[in-house]
C-alpha cells in the first residue's frame, strides 16, 4: 500500500515507513536509468544502485513520474517502465508541474531529484556527476539548472564533481558565487566525473561519513546556511577512464556536436552515448563504478545522520 503526503506526492510504502521511523534514505535519480544508460543495462545498474544502498544500511528513495504522478521510492514495476518505455520525458524543477497536469511519464534530473527529496524530508543524494556551466557558455548562457536549485536546496549531493564534458572550473567558480558549498572526500582537488582529478582544488576536505554528518547537523542548527553541500567522492586512479582515451574522445564528441547542432538539455546524453560508443563500453564501465560508490557512500552519510539524529532524541 502507498500513502499520498499533502504535498502531492506520492511515495512507496518502504520509503514512508523509513522516514516516519527516523531511519536513514537516501534519495536516488532516474534520469541516469531513462537517459543516462543504455538499454538493458539501465535497469540492471538501477536495481544494483539501490541494493548499495540498502546493504549499506539505508533506503533507497528513486524519485520519478509515472503516469502524472510525482513518486518518492519507485517500486520495481515503476522502475522496470521507465528504464524500458520509450517517450519518457527529462524533468527538471521547471518541468515537474507541466509533465504532471499532462500526466507525462518523467526521469527526474539532478536539480528535480533535489528539490524533491527536500520536499520530502530527505537529507542525501546519491549521484553519478553534476550538471554545471557548458563550455563556450559566455556565447551560449548554457548552465544547468542543477546549480541554483543547489544554492537553494538544503541536501548533501554525493557526487564525482561535474561531467567532464563542461566546464570545470566555471562550475566551480558558479558554486561558490551561488553559495553551495563543496567538500572533497578524502581528496583535495576537484574530481573530473570519468578523471579522479578535475583540475581544481578544494578548499575542503572530509574523511568520514560521520565528518559530513557533523557538517550537515552544524549547518541545520545554525540555521543559516540554506544551500546544498556537495560531496566530491573522485574514483581511485586505478579505476578511472584512460585519461589520453579521455581527452581524444571528448575532443571528437565536441566536433560531433557542433556538427549535428545539438543544444540544451540533449547535450549532455548525446556525449554520454558518443563517449559509450568511442570507448567501446569503457566510460559505461566507469559511469557504472562511480553511481555505484557513491550510493554506498551516500548511504553511509544517511546512516550517520540518523545515528546522530537519534542520540539526540
Amino acid at each position: 500500500m502507498i500513502g499520498v503526503t499533502n504535498f502531492h506526492i506520492r511515495f512507496g510504502t518502504e520509503v514512508a515507513d523509513a522516514l516516519r521511523d527516523g531511519r536513514p534514505v537516501v534519495a536516488l535519480e532516474s534520469t541516469i536509468v531513462s537517459h543516462g544508460l543504455p538499454r538493458p543495462d539501465n535497469l540492471r545498474v538501477a536495481r544494483e544502485i539501490e541494493a548499495t544502498v540498502r546493504d549499506a544500511g539505508a533506503v533507497p528513495a528513486t524519485i520519478g513520474m509515472v503516469g502524472g504522478e510525482l513518486v518518492v521510492g519507485l517500486d520495481d514495476a515503476q522502475l522496470t517502465r521507465l528504464a524500458t518505455v520509450d517517450g519518457v520525458a527529462k524533468l527538471s524543477v521547471r518541468d515537474l508541474a507541466v509533465a504532471a497536469a499532462t500526466g507525462a511519464d518523467g526521469a527526474t534530473t539532478v536539480a528535480a531529484t533535489s528539490a524533491v527529496a527536500a520536499a520530502a524530508g530527505i537529507g542525501v543524494f546519491a549521484t553519478g556527476g553534476l550538471g554545471g556551466v557548458h563550455r563556450e557558455a559566455s556565447q551560449t548562457f548554457d548552465e544547468s539548472a542543477d546549480l541554483t536549485t543547489l544554492a537553494r536546496t538544503p541536501i548533501a549531493v554525493v557526487c564525482a564533481g561535474v561531467k567532464s564534458i563542461l566546464d570545470v572550473g566555471a562550475t566551480l567558480e558558479r558554486l561558490e558565487t551561488l553559495g553551495v558549498g563543496v567538500v572533497g572526500y578524502r581528496t583535495r582537488r576537484f574530481p573530473g566525473f570519468y578523471l579522479t582529478d578535475g583540475g581544481f582544488d578544494l578548499d575542503w576536505s572530509v574523511d568520514a561519513p560521520e565528518t559530513v554528518a557533523d557538517v550537515l547537523a552544524a549547518r541545520a542548527q545554525h540555521g543559516v546556511h540554506t544551500g546544498a553541500l556537495v560531496v566530491a567522492n573522485p574514483l581511485p586512479v586505478d579505476e578511472q577512464l584512460d585519461p589520453a582515451l579521455h581527452d581524444r574522445t571528448l575532443t571528437e564528441g565536441l566536433a560531433l556536436l557542433e556538427r549535428d547542432g545539438v543544444t540544451g538539455k540533449a547535450v549532455t546524453p548525446y556525449l554520454l552515448a558518443h563517449f559509450h560508443s568511442a570507448t567501446e563500453g569503457a566510460s559505461l564501465a566507469v559511469n557504472v563504478r562511480i553511481i555505484l560508490r557513491n550510493a554506498d557512500l551516500a548511504a553511509r552519510i544517511a546512516v550517520a545522520s540518523a545515528a546522530r539524529a537519534a542520540a539526540r532524541a
